[in-house]
């Protein structure tokens, strides 16, 4: 097996196998692959998409690629929330402090931006001397202390889907159902919530320009999710305009801290 063959396969419409789908997530993230090679074989995915098996196999090969969290001994219950992106997207911001405020133990693990939607992670950074680059264990103390906990894609959390993630914002390949829902779904196995809820953006100012395909995307990730043992729930929210009235990292930051406030 190589990569050349699998790159091949794929461009010519082939179905690849769960171990061929592992053998380039593990090469790629241990860096025997090429940034050069993944990106053929990306654009080969974006061009020629992937069947269910395939983006599930995907997913979990990501998430697996590093450390999975196991949170079932801080609550029976632990939330995540997950936008797919929009312009002025900051609702998670939003609701997930109201949701630790009622006692829920909340987590998430976040991205960076990606094409044309601004990240969570760049957007909380903007906050001077505020750290998404926690360790595990800080990760999980603010779970069970604070009640809350955001990190980002660092240390051995889904590192395939990191470089991956990256790789996709430089080569054109973002609006692809697959790589979109494989990126999503396999933060959320490896962060370790086992209820969600994705808010899955539909318009011009989103990845999913029209509800088919949204729909298609929410199908998905709910199928990967229930095969991941977390419970999942898809909605679909208009991104013909931008959120609120505030576009830009620390401008978005304040804009959620009135609506908090209020």
């Amino acid at each position: 097996m190589n990569i050349i063959d699998i790159i091949a396969k794929k461009r010519d419409k082939g179905i690849l196998t769960k171990e061929e789908i592992d053998y380039f997530i593990k090469g790629y993230t241990k860096g025997e692959i090429t940034d050069y090679q993944a990106s053929a074989l990306v654009m080969a995915i974006y061009l020629n998409g992937m069947n269910e098996e395939e983006i599930t196999d995907f997913t979990l090969s990501m998430a697996n690629s590093g450390e999975t969290l196991d949170l079932s001994d801080i609550s029976d219950t632990i939330v995540d929330k997950h936008s797919s992106g929009g312009i002025g997207d900051k609702i998670t911001l939003i609701v997930m402090p109201i949701v630790a405020s009622l006692g829920v133990k909340v987590c998430k693990m976040s991205g960076r931006g990606l094409g044309i939607t601004g990240g969570t992670i760049d957007k909380i950074e903007s906050i001077p001397g505020y750290r998404t680059d926690l360790s595990i264990e800080e990760f999980k103390k603010n779970i069970k202390e604070i009640g809350i906990s955001l990190i980002g894609q660092t240390g051995n959390l889904a590192p395939a889907d990191k470089k991956l993630y990256a790789l996709r914002d430089v080569t054109a390949t973002t609006e692809s159902i697959p790589l979109i829902a494989s990126s999503i779904m396999s933060k959320k196995i490896a962060a370790g919530a086992n209820k969600l809820v994705l808010e899955v953006t539909c318009g011009k100012g989103a990845f999913m320009k029209d509800k088919t395909h949204a729909k298609e995307l929410s199908r998905i990730m709910k199928k990967i999710g229930e095969l991941a043992n977390i419970e999942t729930v898809c909605v679909l929210t208009n991104m013909n305009q931008p959120v609120g009235k505030c576009i830009g990292n620390s401008l978005e930051i304040e804009e959620a801290k009135d609506a908090l406030n209020r």
